[in-house]
């Protein structure tokens, strides 16, 4: 398990102009390493560092010179090689074979050291979200027990106004027995509709497969980028049929960790 920023894969790279053909190799070696997140890699050469100018050697001189000549032989209004364009070519032509296989070393050890450090840090983050998923549990088992008098309240709460209603619009006594019949038919309907079980249930299961996720390793970024969004929605349904301060101050602490929890699964390969 890696650690990352992003959910997909944005590789930059900024190399000099004598060596971007090593431009293919070098993103095929950053992308199998790395799944997601934002990378740049940049390459420089100890003379592009220090700023030292590399004088041409008199064989690259020598073969400048041929090339010119054939070309205003040819070309007689052509215009002759100026120093900077001489040292430019002799610079390209001398050293970028030589420097390709040292540059190609020098990724491969940063992207190794990149992918230790990533691990380093995934872990540190995986036992964070183990925590979170912990406290998810702990609120979740405050809210379970609430659930049957919660609903047994609200059912004869419900009942209660509809006997009122009954009373002030005078029903009729013939049609007391049905009326009632009616009204407990409408309290067991009310119930089910405030019952959160269901959402308590499923939440539980999501929290099951995240630590299984956690604890397997590899890539599971984009699994758990998917389990967070269940988490919400079921957050999200209690508040909503929360009909109990408690239940919805559980249900507020709930979306602040799954909200926190999210941050830190978009560090995650």
């Amino acid at each position: 398990m890696r650690s990352v920023n992003g959910r997909f894969l944005d590789l930059a790279l900024r190399l000099p102009d004598e060596m971007r053909a090593l431009e293919p190799a070098l993103r095929e070696m950053v992308s199998a390493a790395v799944k997601r997140g934002k990378v740049e890699l940049r390459v420089a050469t100890s003379r592009e560092a220090d700023g030292a100018l590399l004088l041409p050697t008199p064989e690259q001189l020598n073969r400048l010179t041929r090339v010119e000549s054939t070309i205003l032989g040819w070309l007689p209004g052509a215009r002759a090689l100026s120093v900077n364009e001489v040292l430019h070519w002799s610079r390209q032509g001398g050293t970028a074979d030589k420097l390709d296989v040292p540059a190609l070393a020098a990724a491969r050890q940063c992207v190794g050291e990149l992918r230790e450090a990533r691990a380093r840090e995934g872990a540190r983050l995986a036992q964070t979200l183990v925590e979170r998923v912990a406290e998810l549990r702990r609120l979740a088992l405050q809210a379970a027990p609430m659930l049957p008098a919660l609903v047994q309240r609200q059912q004869q709460r419900f009942l209660e106004r509809w006997n009122e209603a009954l009373a002030a619009v005078g029903a009729q006594a013939s049609g007391i027995e049905s009326q009632h019949e009616r009204a407990l038919n409408e309290a067991a309907a009310y119930a089910l509709r405030i019952d959160v079980a269901e959402e308590l249930t499923r939440l539980a299961a999501h929290l099951d497969e995240i630590e299984r996720l956690l604890s397997g390793g590899g890539e599971v970024g984009k699994r758990l980028d998917f389990l967070i969004q269940e988490l919400h929605r079921e957050a999200n349904t209690l508040g909503s049929k929360s009909a109990a301060l408690d239940l919805s101050t559980i249900a507020v602490d709930m979306k602040v960790l799954i909200e926190q929890m999210r941050e830190q699964v978009q560090n995650l390969e």
